[in-house]
């Protein structure tokens, strides 16, 4: 069985393609809200068609931009006549969301709970490095508890650009030293490490309050490049979220 997993961030779309248990092709797209459901409907196909795929039996969606799902919904019924599943309420999840609304919660960080917690088998923190950095704490029991939410590095750049009259926009990456002796290796030093130090302190405060020691597991476009600096990250997963929803498919397909 082939089954499209699709995640819909608000910077970028991100899809993959199960061969059963395998995870064959992974896509990032930019996520564009003018784009119409045969647009995306003749891109997924092309997608497809550049490695030998040309069908695919299920679809499983989760989406924190609300125009763009009925558009995916429409492509995947009008051009693989698919009902997929959509992450939302009433779906069959395999977690406990104990957040005191479960409707707040972010289908991504739902979907990267149950990606998570069964890959691992074991209590969790999951940092997700997208749009935002979120945080999300998963207990041993498979217990989604809730977590913490911060402004994304893209967003901190972009602030500090647009919101000083004279600072450059930068690069994000490690500089060759902490204490920089230029404007723009102070402001690398400052957004890299000043990240790095704000991952690590959370997970820590989050490890005493909830008087565990979960295994810490990092995602999202930017983890590749925190990770090594962080002492409290020990897994990168980029395809986390993926596995989530082929998860949740499986226990909601008819």
């Amino acid at each position: 069985m082939k089954l499209l997993t699709i995640d819909i961030g608000n910077t970028n779309i991100t899809m993959g393609l199960f061969e059963g248990d395998e995870l064959k092709r992974t896509w990032r797209l930019a996520t564009d809200n003018q784009r119409t459901s045969d647009e995306y409907g003749l891109l997924i196909i092309s997608l497809l068609t550049q490695f030998g795929e040309k069908k695919i039996d299920g679809a499983c969606i989760s989406s924190v931009v609300p125009p763009i799902q009925p558009v995916f919904e429409d492509t995947l019924k009008k051009f693989f006549a698919i009902e997929p599943v959509v992450l939302g309420p009433g779906v069959k999840t395999g977690i406990a969301v104990m957040y005191e609304n479960p409707k707040e919660v972010g289908a991504d960080r739902i979907a990267n709970a149950v990606g998570g917690f069964y890959r691992y088998k074991r209590s969790l923190i999951i940092v997700d490095f997208g749009t935002a950095t979120t945080f999300d704490y998963i207990t041993a029991k498979g217990e989604y508890m809730g977590g913490a939410i911060a402004p994304g590095i893209g967003i901190s750049s972009e602030a500090l650009f647009h919101k000083t009259a004279k600072l450059p926009k930068v690069e994000f990456q490690a500089p060759s030293r902490i204490v920089g002796r230029n404007t723009v290796e102070s402001i690398q030093s400052g957004l890299f490490y000043g990240y790095v130090s704000m991952v690590d302190g959370m997970i820590k405060l989050m490890k005493a309050e909830t008087k565990d020691n979960p295994l810490v597991i990092g995602t999202g476009g930017y983890a590749p490049l925190i990770a090594p600096k962080s002492k409290t990250i020990k897994i990168v997963d980029p395809d986390i979220t993926l596995y989530g929803l082929k998860y949740i498919y499986e226990k909601n397909r008819k």
